[in-house]
Parts: C-alpha cells; sequence; structure tokens
C-alpha cells in the first residue's frame, strides 16, 4: 500500500509498506481507506479524527467536518462547514447524536446529526485548541454541556431560557493542550502537567508534573490523553507514557481530613525512543503511534511507526513494530498524526493530513498475506490447505499458486514464467490485468508492451499507464514514439502527465524529448493550467496569453520570479493590471531578487493608489540607492511613508550628498546639511538657495563662515548675497591679507544688488501707502448706511457713467439702482423707476 503504488487498498492484505521491524509475525493488518476519503484528502487535508461504533467525523485544514461511516462513505451528503480554518478537536457524545469541534478562528460548533434543537456556534474570539463534550449530552435527561481548552479551562452548560452559562474550572499554566472526558471526570494536559477534575465533587484530583526535562521543550508537541474506562486514564506525552487509575479513598483516608472522595494513582510510567502521536488501549497492552527523532540523510522525516508495548511498572515490553507508509510522510512530524480507536472491535484509525490507514488484528487470510509477502510460499500453501481452507475468505489453492509466478520472476526466470502467462492470460482481460503488475515488478513491461490489447478488447487504463512509466524511467525515446501512437483513451493523461514531470527534474539530457511529450500529452487532456510550467521550461512567452485566457492569475502565485525571469517588463505589467497578483504576494515572492523586486515596486509606485499609500517607499528608499539614484532624491521630497533616520543611513554609506541635504534640512539639521553642500559639493548656488528658503539668520551666518577660508567661495558668495542679507556682514569678516580673485566685479555686483534691492523696496512701499488711501478712500465714499456703490455703475435714467466724487449730488435706491439728480423728474419720488419696488429711496450726503 505506497504511497506511489497503485491503490487498490480495500483489500485487506497486508503490504511491505507497512513493515516488521524484524521478522516476526505481525498482529496487525493494515487498509488504506478509500472511497469519499479519496476525494475529501485530494483537495483537503486532515487535521483531527473522532471515531464512534456508528461513523466517524474527520476534520480538515478547512474548517470542514465529514460524517463518514468506517469505510470512509459518506454518511451525510452535507459537509458540515463549522469553522474557517483547520479543526483542532471533534469531541463525539456517547450515543453518537451529537458532535462538538474547535478550531483557531476562535470558534466552537456544537450540530446535532438528527436534530438542530441544540445547535451552537459560539464565537469566543480567542484560539480554541481543545473541546470535550458530555458524553450524555444527547441522553433524555443529559446535561447540555461541553468543556474547551485555551488559556483555560471553561465549563459551558445550558440554562434556564436555553443560556450558555459559563464556569471556569481552572487557569491552565501555559494554555490547554487536550481535554477528554469520561463519566464525571475530565482529564487535560497543560504546561505543567495532567490534571484530573471531577464534576460531581467541583474539584480537582490532582496534578500529575511533567519532569524538567519534557516541560522545556517547545510548545507544539500535543499531549495525547484517551481514557480506557471510567477510572484508567492513559497519556502520552513527547516520549514518555503514563498511565493513571482513578481509585476512591479509603475511609481511614478521609477521616478528619478535607480531601475529595476520588485520587489519581499512577500505575506505570516508561519512555520510549520515538515522539508520541497517539495512544490506545489493546486488551491488557497499548498501541502507540510514533514518530521517529532522527531524521532521514536528506533530512527529511522518516515514516511513521504503530507499536503494540505490554507496560511493566516502569518499562515495557515491545510485542511488535510495525513502519507506516503514509502518503507524504517525510513532510510530517509528530503533531501532523492522530490515532483514535474502536476499543470493542480493536480497530484502529491512523490519520496523516493526506492519508487514513485502518489497522486491525490479524486473520488467517492475514496471514497468509504476511507468508506471501515475505516469501514463506511453503507455510502459506500449508496454512491454506488446514481444514481444507473452510476458514479462508480470500485465499486459496489456485491464487496461492499463482504467487509462484510472482518468484518465477524475480528469480528472473522470464521464460519460465512466459509459459505461465500463455497458459493463463489468453483473451481474458481479468487476468491479463493481474499478470501484468508481475511483470511491472521486475521492469520487464517493455518485453510485453507490443502485444497488449489496444482493440476490441482494452485493459485498465493503470496497464497501459506502467507500460509508458517503465519506457520512461528506461527508454524516453520509446516513451515519446508509444505518446504518438496511443490513442489518449488508454490511459489517464493526468497521470502520465505527472510521472513526465518528476522524471524531468532527474533526467534533464533528454529534456527536449520529455518536453515534446509534454506538450502532445497537454494538448490530449486540454489541462492548459498544467502547461504553465512547461511554457516556463521552455521559455515561451505566450505564457501570459495563456494565463489571461484561461483566468490562471491564482496558479502564478508560485511562478512569479520565473515570469519574471521570462519577460519582466511584462510580467510587471500583467501584475499590476487590475491587481491581478496582490502586491503582497509579489513582494514576497521576489525579496531574494532585489533586481526583480526594484523593477516591480518602481512600476507599482507610478500607479500609486490610495489603497497603497506609498506602503513600500521605506523599501524603495534602499532599492534606488542600489539600482537608480536618479529616482531616490524625487521620492524623498515627495513622500512622506519612509523612515527618515534610516534613509539617512542608507545615503550616508552610499555618500550621497545632495539626498543627505534633503534629509537632513527636513530633520531640522540645517547647518550640517548646509556643510555639505559647501565642503563635499562645492555647491555655492545650492547653498545660497537653501539658506534662502530656510530664511534663517544663523544660517547666513555659517555660510558665510564656511566660505571665508576659500577666495573663490568669497567672489561667489560677494556676487549673491548682496539681494539677500546685509553684504556688511561678510565684508566686515574677510581678512584684510587675503587675496580674493575679481574683488573689484564681485563689490560692484554686490552694491548695485544691494542698491537694486533698496529701491525694490522703496517703490513697494510707495505702491502699497497709494494703495492704501486709495482703497480707504473709496471705501469711505462708497460705503453709506450699508450700500456699496461701485466706480463702473451707470445712471439709470442717462446711462452715463455715474463719477462718485461728490455723493451728494447721486440718488440711490435700496435695488441699488442710482441716478444723478438732474436726471429724476421728481426728486421727492418714492419708487424705482427701473424696478419699481416698494421701498424707499435714499440720497446720499443727506
Amino acid at each position: 500500500m505506497d504511497e506511489n503504488s497503485p491503490k487498490d487498498d480495500q483489500s485487506n492484505h497486508n503490504d511491505d509498506s507497512y513493515s516488521e521491524t524484524d521478522e516476526i509475525e505481525p498482529k496487525l493488518k493494515y487498509v488504506r481507506m478509500q472511497n469519499n476519503i479519496k476525494d475529501i484528502l485530494e483537495n483537503d487535508a486532515a487535521s483531527c479524527i473522532a471515531v464512534h461504533s456508528k461513523f466517524l467525523c474527520l476534520g480538515t485544514h478547512w474548517g470542514r467536518i465529514h460524517v463518514l461511516d468506517h469505510q470512509g462513505n459518506k454518511i451525510q451528503s452535507k459537509t458540515l462547514q463549522g469553522h474557517t480554518v483547520a479543526v483542532n478537536q471533534i469531541s463525539i457524545d456517547q450515543k453518537g447524536d451529537c458532535i462538538a469541534s474547535c478550531s483557531d478562528d476562535g470558534k466552537i460548533f456544537i450540530c446535532g446529526l438528527y436534530t438542530s434543537d441544540n445547535n451552537h456556534n459560539i464565537p469566543l474570539g480567542r484560539l480554541v485548541k481543545s473541546i470535550a463534550i458530555d458524553p450524555s449530552y444527547s441522553l433524555n435527561g443529559g446535561n447540555k454541556r461541553f468543556i474547551t481548552g485555551d488559556d483555560k479551562l471553561v465549563l459551558y452548560e445550558k440554562s434556564l431560557f436555553s443560556r450558555i452559562k459559563l464556569t471556569i474550572l481552572c487557569e491552565a499554566e501555559g494554555g490547554v493542550r487536550s481535554v477528554a472526558w469520561m463519566g464525571q471526570f475530565v482529564a487535560w494536559a497543560s504546561d505543567t502537567g495532567v490534571r484530573v477534575y471531577d464534576l460531581n465533587a467541583k474539584c480537582s484530583l490532582g496534578l500529575l508534573k511533567w519532569s524538567k526535562s519534557q516541560s522545556a521543550l517547545p510548545e507544539h508537541y500535543r499531549c495525547n490523553l484517551r481514557w480506557n474506562n471510567e477510572r484508567i486514564l492513559l497519556i502520552g506525552w513527547i516520549d514518555t507514557v503514563r498511565i493513571c487509575q482513578i481509585r476512591k479513598r479509603s475511609i481511614q483516608e478521609m477521616i478528619n481530613r478535607d480531601l475529595p472522595e476520588y485520587i489519581v494513582d499512577p500505575i506505570s510510567t516508561f519512555q520510549v525512543d520515538f515522539y508520541i502521536s497517539g495512544i490506545a488501549p489493546l486488551d491488557k497492552q497499548l498501541v502507540i503511534l510514533g514518530c521517529p527523532k532522527e531524521l532521514d540523510d536528506d533530512g527529511k522525516s522518516q515514516r511513521p511507526t504503530l507499536h503494540i508495548v505490554e507496560p511493566k511498572y516502569q518499562d515495557f515490553i515491545t510485542i511488535c513494530a510495525n513502519y507506516l507508509s503514509l502518503r507524504g510522510y517525510k513532510e510530517y512530524s509528530c503533531n501532523d498524526y492522530n490515532l483514535d480507536c474502536l476499543t470493542d472491535e480493536n480497530r484502529f484509525f491512523i490519520v496523516s493530513p493526506k492519508d487514513i490507514v485502518i489497522a486491525s488484528l490479524y486473520d488467517i487470510d492475514d496471514r497468509i498475506e504476511w507468508l506471501l509477502s515475505h516469501g514463506k510460499f511453503e507455510l502459506a500453501l500449508e496454512a491454506v490447505t488446514i481444514n481444507d481452507g473452510k476458514d479462508c475468505k480470500k485465499y486459496n489453492l489456485i491464487n496461492v499458486g499463482r504467487v509462484y509466478l510472482d518468484y518465477l520472476l524475480t528469480t528472473k526466470n522470464y521464460n519460465d514464467a512466459g509459459k505461465l502467462c500463455l497458459k493463463v492470460l489468453g483473451r481474458d482481460k481479468k487476468l491479463w490485468e493481474d499478470e501484468v503488475y508481475k511483470f511491472a515488478r521486475v521492469h520487464q513491461l517493455r518485453s510485453i508492451s507490443s502485444y497488449l490489447p489496444r482493440g476490441e478488447i482494452t485493459l485498465d487504463p493503470l496497464i497501459y499507464e506502467m507500460v509508458l512509466f517503465e519506457y520512461l524511467k528506461m527508454d524516453p525515446n520509446g516513451f515519446l514514439q508509444l505518446v504518438k501512437e496511443w490513442s489518449p483513451k488508454l490511459y489517464t493523461v493526468a497521470a502520465v502527465v505527472n510521472g513526465v514531470l518528476e522524471h524531468l527534474l532527474n533526467h534533464i539530457q533528454y529534456k527536449n524529448v520529455l518536453l515534446e511529450a509534454l506538450a502532445i500529452l497537454y494538448s490530449h487532456d486540454g489541462k492548459y493550467d498544467k502547461s504553465l510550467a512547461m511554457y516556463l521550461k521552455l521559455r515561451h512567452k505566450d505564457v501570459f496569453q495563456l494565463i489571461q485566457k484561461h483566468q490562471l492569475y491564482q496558479s502564478v502565485y508560485d511562478m512569479i520570479e520565473g515570469l519574471m525571469d521570462l519577460d519582466a517588463d511584462r510580467a510587471i505589467q500583467f501584475f499590476l493590471d487590475k491587481d491581478r497578483v496582490p502586491s503582497d504576494i509579489v513582494v514576497k515572492k521576489l525579496q531574494n531578487n532585489h533586481r526583480y523586486l526594484y523593477l516591480y515596486l518602481d512600476a507599482l509606485d507610478k500607479k500609486d493608489t490610495k489603497e497603497l499609500k506609498g506602503k513600500y517607499h521605506g523599501l524603495l528608499v534602499r532599492l534606488y540607492a542600489d539600482y537608480s539614484r536618479d529616482k531616490l532624491l524625487p521620492l524623498l521630497r515627495r513622500s512622506d511613508n519612509y523612515p527618515i533616520q534610516q534613509a539617512l543611513d542608507i545615503c550616508s554609506q552610499k555618500k550621497f550628498y545632495p539626498e543627505m541635504v534633503y534629509l537632513l534640512g527636513r530633520i531640522g539639521n540645517t547647518s550640517e546639511a548646509l556643510g555639505l553642500m559647501t565642503r563635499e559639493l562645492n555647491d555655492m548656488e545650492s547653498a545660497i538657495e537653501f539658506c534662502q528658503e530656510h530664511d534663517d539668520e544663523e544660517l547666513w551666518n555659517d555660510l558665510i563662515n564656511y566660505s571665508l577660508n576659500n577666495s573663490e567661495n568669497i567672489t561667489f558668495l560677494l556676487q549673491k548675497i548682496g539681494t539677500y542679507v546685509d553684504p556688511r556682514l561678510m565684508v566686515q569678516r574677510i581678512e584684510p591679507t587675503m587675496k580674493i580673485p575679481g574683488l573689484k566685479k564681485a563689490l560692484v555686483k554686490m552694491m548695485c544688488d544691494y542698491n537694486l534691492q533698496v529701491d525694490v523696496q522703496k517703490g513697494c512701499k510707495t505702491i502699497l501707502s497709494n494703495d492704501y488711501f486709495n482703497l480707504h478712500e473709496k471705501l469711505v465714499r462708497s460705503h453709506q448706511k450699508g450700500i456699496l456703490i461701485d466706480d463702473d455703475q451707470m445712471c439709470g435714467a442717462c446711462h452715463r457713467k455715474v463719477i462718485v466724487r461728490d455723493p451728494r449730488n447721486l440718488v440711490v435706491f435700496y435695488c441699488k439702482h442710482l441716478f444723478h439728480k438732474e436726471c429724476l423728474p421728481d426728486i421727492e419720488q418714492e419708487n424705482c423707476g427701473i424696478c419699481n419696488p416698494q421701498k424707499e429711496k435714499t440720497t446720499l450726503g443727506k
């Protein structure tokens, strides 16, 4: 049942993938769960499991809860979506009518499988690592209670008017890692140890503390708790197993002492040489799911193991141990595995994110299967003939005898094996399919490939795929020829494509051949999204058209750097167009390629939106300093979204003096900025503009001080300073003995500029004074009784321009129409002759 082998895992035979640590005949058989589980785990990953005698509940990383039978078939057509992130734990009540689950999304999900009367979806607003539902939750008269564990242990129970009442049972030391409920007792594990709580007495029965070495280990190790019965508690923590018993105190113990009725007594404690992923009872023995502590030579995890041990007081005896080849085991750690069991049936459910295997005790068929898999053919024949094979349900003399064919192939007796095939196969499709697998094991499929039926009778697609894969490994050119000749209806194209991609990684010398085969296979299957990787390897720029045509935007998240390698400008345009790829993802994927990151952020900054608001300007400062200095100073000037001190440090390291001048001026260190302009840049023009911009007398003095030791700077400053400050400030401080080139012209220019400045100031003063009195006169003579008269208004009778020099010669109505007195026929008339309003007139000057 290897993860890369054909999946006929519904059979009960024991495969080499579940191997013994030695040649001891095993006690357990393994079956990989299929049916709906295969589809569920293909698109999701298992995070936890809870098994009941009626069904099992599987929690996934997408927050879903699947209710299945013990063969992996869905019982309910509708999947329960109780959470938005991975389900941490599922608990089922004793009757099997209600389930409870928790997750890191901070929600508790209580669901009745047959009624919704007691359903709850409670948001707690904090991570919930564990949950346990009252075993009697759905019984008549049972308490509607459940317990959650996070940073504390909390009991929830349904009170009057269906309200939920909260009771904190304990403040956990470092957080609750797991909870287990049996009868009136609740056990939970924290960083300190395991506590047992008596719900009837409402008190703790004591703390089983961890050792110092255990408590110092990282937080992510899960503690496995399981009740064997109402009084026996099994604990698996890191690499230590504890078995405890809840017993009643004797009368003598309780006399004159205020003690709980029950006490927790340790029965056995021992250490194993692996990390414990799960623990379960098997009669008087224990089944322990373990994960090896050491990594393999490639730094990957080794296969998990299933151990049957018999505990002693401070030790144990290993009965048997099996290596489990679960799908993807190399990428998983001990916390990725789960173990649950049906104690009455001695069935154990081993769960990894992408696989579920069921282990159960061996029967006669299982024993025969193990004997055959270990090459003990004589013993297998003997076993199948005992009692005329009446106890065997799976094997008979014929099918055990056919196993000899495998032996012939493994001993390279291909002629004898061929003779056997001629006698057996004929036109029987089933026999062909069975025996082709045997040839596949010894890599002899090429010898029969030309004889495989491809006309009226065709075999299972997997047969043709096996042949293709053998050619792929042994003869890539022959593989390409078969892909051209065979109809794609014979095999599953997607499976062959995956094999080619895997093979391509390790056989670069056949790159062109395999890419040509991939092109044909993709055209057969129409999987355009899968062709992205091939296009990138071919460096074919039509990859962008393919993405846009089939809306494969999310598929490129892991190909961002590859697309930039292919065509950086086009890739950036694609990323930015309609925000198809979020900027955070692009930045994360390009964080190790600063050149590409610069190109992307530079383009992003040009279309900076309100949502971003310079989000990456701090990073862009460093990138501009490395790749495009000319863009650095404009960015510093226009943006406020970068750490100024960090930018100053970058510019200082690279001696970018203009940028340093700007940043120093921005933080108020104008004196140092001015010093850089004069000492490092020798840019007196910019220094003068800088002093003029800040208009600070001290800054001008600093500029003069910086210039006194340089005769050329003095000459330049004498020519320019007269426009801005009193030139005497500088002239008086020049050493009389200093030789200054062009002094005469500079002094003439300085005096001219200074006189011009004085004349300009006088002219401005005169204009300002005249404007003041003119405006004041106009205001006084044109604003009377709240009526404002403009010099440009016309007389309402003669239509001549009104000259407001003597207001007494004007008549103004409240409608703001005005007339010369001599133009009115009746000076005493009350209403305006233009608009005829019923208002009084007023005569200016009265």
